[in-house]
């Protein structure tokens, strides 16, 4: 992830290319050609390296619906494909790349997350062969709680529930705390950490919704932390900004 300048964009109504990489809607499905330059971080890389490659996202589950993540409309989530196949293809992962379970989204907003959100955890997982669940819990800055449970599935149009109550999850390295929706008498697990930053947290987790047993990608983000003067300045050393090619 790059920041660049606006000059490196270039857009039209099925594609978008940000730098030496683009994004393509084609034959029903999503292209990525990625050439970008990962940075030194603790536990990665110790110098800069470059990564290429090309991925390729199928639907297997599509959504045309929008959701309204405030009560007045500012932020919007769009889960375009709840359900998909991704294939990752580059010379700099192991065995040249990897296939398997995949989802696509976006959110969208005319106000920035940190001035209507304290923070959010969100979490989606497949159900079974037809269908995946999404979980969002967000609390806002008047207070407010915002819950959100969802099914997707290839047969019938998305089922919206109640999700159990949050269980805390263990408390990130840089103090970020989080935590899921898990049925009572169960105890969410943490598999693997896929993220850990002072605002942002990704991991794998596995839940109990319903009496369904669930692996599922799951984040936190914490906006106060966001918000932070001292965690902005560290911004760029995780993703650099260039404002030429």
């Amino acid at each position: 992830m790059t920041e660049r300048g606006e000059g490196e964009l270039v857009r039209t109504q099925n594609s978008m290319q940000i730098g030496s990489s683009s994004i393509v809607y084609v034959d029903g499905g999503i292209e990525i050609v990625f050439d970008e330059t990962a940075l030194p971080w603790p536990g990665h890389r110790l110098m800069p390296s470059r990564m290429s490659g090309r991925i390729r996202l199928e639907p297997q589950i599509q959504n045309d619906r929008v959701f309204d993540l405030d009560p007045e409309g500012h932020h919007i989530w769009w889960p375009v494909f709840p359900r998909a196949r991704v294939r990752v293809e580059s010379n700099h992962l192991p065995k040249g790349g990897w296939q398997g379970e995949a989802y696509h989204d976006f959110n969208f907003g005319d106000r920035v997350l940190e001035e209507d959100f304290e923070h959010w955890d969100w979490a989606r997982g497949p159900s079974g062969d037809q269908a995946t669940i999404i979980l969002y819990d967000a609390v806002l800055r008047s207070g407010t709680r915002r819950t959100l449970g969802v099914v997707f599935s290839k047969e019938t149009e998305e089922r919206h529930f109640a999700p159990p109550e949050r269980q805390m999850l263990p408390v990130g390295s840089w103090g970020v705390k989080g935590g899921i929706a898990c049925d009572p008498g169960g105890t969410p697990r943490l598999s693997m950490k896929l993220e850990d930053a002072p605002f942002y947290r990704r991991s794998l987790v596995e839940t109990m919704v319903h009496g369904d047993q669930l692996a599922m990608v799951h984040e936190t983000l914490d906006c106060n932390r966001l918000a932070n003067p001292v965690v902005r300045m560290m911004l760029p050393f995780r993703m650099p900004r260039r404002a030429r090619r």
